[in-house]
């Protein structure tokens, strides 16, 4: 149950959207420009794609079914500023978009990690979007629906996860292609113990990408414990 000031803040009861919830946790963010800032994630149930390295598998299925409320009370109860919705692929779920725009309704900073294989277009503007353009490493290449490059904002930033050199030179190729970093930030990621992080800065180095190179923070402070 929320307490009344947590009821007080929320106000006026949300529609009765129902969101499928592998799990809410408080942790710090371990990727992006917010890194080591305490988050509250929010992962939703689903994926319509089988990346090799994917590190979130157990959210392929089962979950909880929670109404809107529910997940909000559950934010609220954690006094945090920060919320990423995440997954598996959250935007397959239609419940996604107003959750996103509910919570920036309520004053939190809220980012979004995405695939990039779902149209981002009803995606809330004030959401901070972290979308993957997935390598051929991943198996999902095919996937990548070019056309949210376009539909991104200044603020967001564009992921790849890198599991070999041919998928540091396919990315290097894209970021060419579509003029990426003059529009976007871009986060260059090894594969937790597939790629060497140590190699992959030394290539970003050897040919001064204007990239961010990032290594998963709660993989090194928790490795794989889900919930961390």
């Amino acid at each position: 149950m929320a307490s009344e000031a947590q009821e007080r803040r929320l106000g006026k009861s949300t529609p009765a959207t129902r969101l499928r919830v592998t799990e809410i946790f408080h942790s710090l963010q371990g990727e992006s420009r917010t890194v080591g800032i305490p988050t509250i994630f929010i992962r939703l149930t689903g994926c319509p794609l089988r990346c090799g390295y994917c590190d979130s598998a157990y959210a392929f299925d089962g979950g909880e079914w929670m109404s809107m409320d529910q997940v909000l009370f559950n934010v609220v109860s954690h006094e945090c500023h920060y919320v990423t919705l995440t997954g598996g692929e959250p935007l397959a779920q239609k419940g996604a978009f107003p959750l996103l725009s509910r919570l920036c309704d309520l004053g939190y900073k809220v980012s979004l990690e995405t695939s990039g294989a779902i149209d981002i277009t009803s995606v809330d503007p004030r959401v901070v979007k972290v979308m993957d353009l997935k390598t051929p490493g991943s198996g999902e290449e095919q996937k990548n629906r070019y056309e949210n490059i376009k539909r991104l904002q200044n603020s967001d930033q564009i992921k790849f996860v890198i599991c070999s050199r041919e998928d540091y030179d396919w990315a290097r190729e894209k970021l060419v292609e579509y003029a990426l970093p003059s529009q976007y930030e871009i986060l260059f990621q090894a594969v937790h113990e597939t790629l060497d992080a140590k190699l992959l800065a030394e290539w970003i180095l050897e040919d001064h990408l204007p990239v961010r190179m990032q290594i998963q923070l709660h993989k090194i402070l928790w490795g794989d414990l889900p919930g961390k």
